[in-house]
């Protein structure tokens, strides 16, 4: 019987886990703001689809095979991106604070997961397949704009993807310090 007496030992030394004394108010606070982050991603990339969509009718891309491939890709990744930013805080939506700690955590953990799993797969074949529709705009651009407008968009477009990278870097990081957080 030593073995049962010492793993009764041990489970007393445990420390007691203490509930913060506003921890639900706290939950709902960070969930709200994530919520909030996401909307303003919805927001952001529903304009650019949107700019995009009367770009392709305002340059009648639609009567070139390249420029319309190409457009169709950045509006279609943009699309996808808004979809899955979607689905995400509707998941979000459906966790239940209410319930149990435990089972909120595991919730948590389950949609974070989740996230994870798009930034590191989804969300590069999204940057790939919208850098690849602006790359067929490139001889486009080349032969209607002026060669310093030309030379613009270019130096621009590549800045945005810098920062655009930086900026899903820095999410991705935040999420995954808030699973790790999530799973000790």
């Amino acid at each position: 019987m030593t073995t049962f007496e010492d793993l009764q030992s041990q489970w007393k030394k445990q420390p007691a886990t203490e509930t913060p004394e506003n921890g639900s108010k706290q939950i709902v606070e960070k969930v709200a703001l994530i919520r909030k982050k996401q909307n303003i991603t919805n927001i952001v990339l529903m304009t650019t689809a949107i700019i995009l969509i009367f770009f392709f009718f305002y340059v009648s891309a639609y009567k070139s095979q390249k420029p319309m491939i190409g457009l169709s890709l950045m509006i279609g990744a943009l699309a996808t991106r808004v979809g899955l930013e979607i689905l995400s805080i509707r998941s979000l939506k459906n966790l239940n604070v209410a319930k149990a700690t435990e089972i909120f955590k595991k919730q948590m953990i389950g949609y974070y997961s989740k996230r994870v799993k798009i930034h590191f797969i989804i969300t590069p074949i999204i940057i790939m397949t919208y850098c690849i529709g602006f790359i067929m705009l490139l001889p486009s651009f080349k032969e209607n704009l002026s060669s310093g407008f030309y030379t613009y968009i270019k130096i621009s477009s590549t800045v945005m993807l810098v920062v655009l990278s930086i900026f899903i870097a820095k999410q991705i990081k935040n999420e995954l310090e808030v699973l790790k957080e999530l799973k000790q």
